[in-house]
């Protein structure tokens, strides 16, 4: 019995290490377990200085380089240093149009704010995983130290509880480590859809 009560303090002891970097965020949200502010959808608006056109080009290859270009900028391995070509090259060929640069502009704005609202609800879904299995492991935690005070404690349930205790805490915390990485991409997009938005800018007429 004795060799069982410091089990029972260590897990104590470890959900209680979980608890700062679960009460981090605010959970007034549930949902958005990250530091940064939860903006929920972006603005082309705030981005893109002039209305952009409701209507595409009538003509065919004006319409497909914009969609190219559009789609070109919005693959997030290729960094602006590298697509700098490119917008000069659009911008030369039709004269730096400013209707042209904001359909540009508003079809990567699309691409990413899309991509990024998927994020978020990723994150959502995740932080909700992350709630629920604290709350298992918290519930496993009681229920062994229950069993281990009464006066003939069940060692079989107790090393069930311990085995499953131990697991679903590796899983918490390898999960936990990726929360980082996860709240900075929204973040990230964003930037990178001003940056994008400046640069277009700075090649139009």
């Amino acid at each position: 019995m004795t060799t069982r009560k410091p089990l029972a303090c260590l897990a104590a002891l470890f959900i209680a290490g979980l608890a700062p970097a679960a009460m981090a965020a605010d959970y007034a949200d549930p949902t958005w377990p990250c530091i940064q502010r939860k903006v929920e959808n972006l603005s082309a608006g705030l981005m893109w200085p002039t209305p952009i056109p409701q209507s595409r080009p009538e003509d065919e290859s004006t319409r497909r380089a914009v969609t190219t270009l559009a789609e070109t900028l919005a693959i997030r391995r290729l960094t602006l240093e590298e697509l700098e070509p490119e917008v000069a090259a659009f911008a030369e060929a039709h004269a730096g149009d400013a209707d042209l640069m904001g359909l540009v502009f508003d079809g990567v704005f699309h691409s990413l704010a899309t991509r990024r609202s998927r994020i978020m609800e990723g994150i959502g879904d995740f932080s909700l995983s992350q709630i629920a299995l604290s709350e298992k492991i918290e519930g496993a935690r009681v229920e062994m130290d229950a069993e281990m005070a009464k006066e003939d404690p069940d060692f079989d349930k107790v090393d069930t509880l311990e085995e499953q205790l131990d697991w679903d805490q590796t899983i918490y915390t390898d999960r936990q480590q990726s929360i980082q990485y996860l709240c900075e991409t929204p973040v990230l997009l964003e930037k990178r859809l001003y940056a994008i938005a400046q640069m277009l800018q700075a090649h139009t007429e």
